[in-house]
């Protein structure tokens, strides 16, 4: 499995690293043979038994172990021939080997025509699955030997309530098939789980700066066992330090007025993360207009869920104040998606700017009980220099 730990707080350049699960360890079996006895009869040579033949014991261990029934009945044929030419021994572990080859091939025929040797090998792939140390549910934390960065080959599910570090916020099946190679798990890995964190932590400014985005994948050897899993996961930044206590605010976690009021911000969330990629408005109005557009549309969804809700006493007029600079914002945001040039586009840009910065929402989001800390997104500037570099705010 990798964990690779993105760069910084929103989208990981590169991965830092691969970390792979510990691959199965094989035991060599037993080695057979026949115990040498001295002979007891003198010293002559011709007090000397024939020598046993090798292939009448190697036919007899094959055939006791039922791996490769058709070599261990090869073998048995081949002794048979060699002591009949040469007077050795072992006719009697020839004939044993050959007969047990030959009923292993038999079963081996019986299981590959009913679908056992399938149903088997599934079953085995299965339990290997649910029993590595590796296989992680949503809502877990763990730690890991080496944290969150380098190779690890092992987790271990701690509570939540302690240190641990990383907590698990998703679980992505990837489809079957061959292994896509490492560069496409990544990039699967990449867009799943920055896109589900905000289903596990609803509320963005409840997270830690110091809290980023990091993932276990499928690797070539395990993906041959059927693993097809990616694993996101919360861990801190540094990939060492640890965290405590768990991340999780959802549904399960908060009540209804809260879960209404973060799912109407998203709304709004969503459109800001769709600036245009050309930061300046002088190199490409035209996007910046479209964006301004549909921030202008989410702005209406937004307070239109918020002010459709029964809101508890206390949060009435908060919520009720900050609907008004939704609606004050949406105005200027549509002006700005109809501007005849940049100038007038700023203008418009900057009024409706200010009327959605994060510390308009301060208020109500007390009043409902949830972080009044705004996150850090960085250097954010003024507003006045780009319509596309404060992407990402929420209110």
């Amino acid at each position: 499995m990798s964990i690779p730990p993105p760069p910084g707080p929103h989208q990981p350049q590169e991965p830092q690293g691969q970390q792979y699960p510990q691959a199965p360890q094989y035991q060599q079996g037993p080695y057979y043979g026949m115990p040498y006895q001295p002979w007891g009869q003198g010293y002559g040579s011709f007090n000397r038994p024939a020598p046993v033949n090798g292939f009448a014991i190697a036919s007899l261990v094959t055939g006791i172990l039922c791996f490769v029934p058709a070599v261990g009945l090869v073998l048995g044929l081949i002794a048979l021939s060699q002591i009949k030419k040469r007077g050795e021994r072992g006719k009697g572990m020839a004939i044993a080997g050959s007969v047990l080859s030959s009923v292993g091939l038999a079963l081996w025929a019986v299981t590959l025509s009913t679908g056992a040797a399938s149903d088997f090998w599934e079953g085995f792939k299965e339990g290997a699955r649910d029993n590595s140390s590796l296989s992680l549910e949503k809502g877990e934390c763990f730690d890991s030997p080496g944290g969150m960065e380098g190779f690890t080959y092992d987790v271990e599910s701690v509570p939540c309530a302690g240190r641990h570090d990383g907590e698990v916020f998703a679980v992505v099946e990837m489809p079957g098939g061959s292994f896509p190679g490492d560069d496409k798990v990544t990039e699967v890995a990449d867009d799943k789980c920055y896109a589900l964190q905000g289903s596990y932590a609803l509320d963005a400014w409840a997270l830690p700066d110091t809290v980023d985005v990091y993932y276990l994948t499928p690797t070539r050897q395990s993906w041959r066992l059927g693993d097809r899993e990616i694993t996101c996961v919360f861990g801190h930044t540094d990939g060492r330090s640890g965290l405590t206590g768990s991340l999780r605010n959802d549904e399960t976690t908060l009540d209804a007025d809260q879960v209404v009021y973060l799912k109407a911000a998203d709304v709004l969330n969503t459109a800001m993360d769709s600036a245009p990629a050309e930061e300046y408005v002088e190199d490409d109005l035209p996007g910046h207009k479209a964006w301004a557009g549909r921030v202008a549309d989410a702005l209406t969804e937004q307070a239109g869920m918020l002010r459709d809700h029964r809101w508890p006493a206390r949060a009435e007029k908060p919520v009720g104040d900050l609907v008004e600079d939704l609606e004050a914002a949406r105005k200027e945001w549509a002006l700005a998606a109809e501007a005849a040039d940049v100038d007038a586009f700023y203008e418009h840009y900057d009024t409706g700017y200010e009327l959605i910065v994060p510390e308009q929402s301060v208020t109500a989001r007390k009043a409902l009980g949830l972080a009044t800390t705004p996150p850090s997104y960085g250097d954010s500037g003024d507003g006045s220099d780009s319509g596309g570099g404060d992407a990402g705010i929420e209110v």
